[in-house]
């Protein structure tokens, strides 16, 4: 049994779940960053959206001090966490400990990394392409978790990065995979949102934002982010189409079940 004492939990795998939750549904973070000319800790809030392994990634101008902060020091922490109604502290949040690399337009990443953070936030294409922005790839290295009252837990950055050997051919079949669901298959979305988001019948409009080898991510009215996980990690590009219709057919069924019972 859990010591009920101790400050730290010991992490797990719904802590492990929660930690990736929280990275995959934040749409913006407070970022520090070590000012310096004075040395001392610089927040600011930020736009956030993730690579394709849960890599947090940001887009920034060249004119901002933190941007400057991170190109003298790349040290850096995230803060991640929607709060709620009620206590904010009551709601789950985490610190993750980094280290930012910037992806300038000649890397290998720059493109995937583009398309990946316009599918979260789609606006951002007024400036995305302006000289002096740029982005940010962070390389978790730990995490302090906050899951509400009494369960904190310490993770390390193989809890909290996606390895798998799917994840670049994923990559690559993305976003025709986006484009087919987002523009075909409105109905099917709308049954993820509910069945395996928990979003309710609320009417919202939504759509697929980000595929990867763990799961989906939804999003609606572009400020309402949802993650939804896949019974287990895909093996490849080929399993996307399969296990989406497997879950589409799970869902209607689940949905419709009141309706037969009446």
């Amino acid at each position: 049994m859990p010591d009920e004492n101790r400050t730290i939990r010991e992490t797990d795998a719904d802590a492990r779940r929660l930690a990736k939750t929280l990275l995959r549904t934040a749409r913006h973070g407070a970022l520090a960053v070590l000012d310096p000319q004075s040395g001392r800790p610089l927040a600011s809030r930020v736009a956030v959206a993730t690579d394709i392994d849960g890599a947090p990634i940001v887009l920034v101008s060249a004119l901002s001090s933190h941007t400057q902060a991170l190109l003298a020091d790349s040290r850096s922490s995230l803060l991640l966490g929607e709060p709620g109604k009620g206590d904010p502290l009551a709601h789950p949040r985490i610190t993750l400990l980094c280290s930012a690399r910037q992806v300038g337009r000649s890397d290998p990443d720059y493109e995937r990394l583009r398309r990946r953070y316009l599918n979260r936030h789609p606006k951002a294409r007024l400036y995305v392409d302006l000289g002096d922005f740029s982005f940010f790839r962070f390389e978790m290295e730990g995490a302090n978790l906050n899951g509400g009252f009494g369960k904190a837990f310490v993770l390390t950055g193989e809890d909290l990065i996606s390895h798998h050997a799917s994840n670049a051919g994923i990559a690559a079949a993305e976003q025709s995979a986006l484009d087919h669901m987002n523009s075909d298959h409105a109905d099917a979305i709308a049954l993820y949102a509910r069945h395996f988001a928990g979003a309710g019948s609320d009417g919202k409009a939504w759509r697929m934002s980000g595929i990867d080898a763990e799961g989906f991510d939804l999003m609606a009215d572009n400020d309402k982010a949802r993650r939804v996980f896949f019974d287990r990690p895909l093996e490849n590009a080929e399993d996307i189409r399969q296990v989406l219709v497997e879950m589409a057919k799970q869902a209607r069924q689940h949905v419709s079940a009141p309706d037969k019972a009446q």
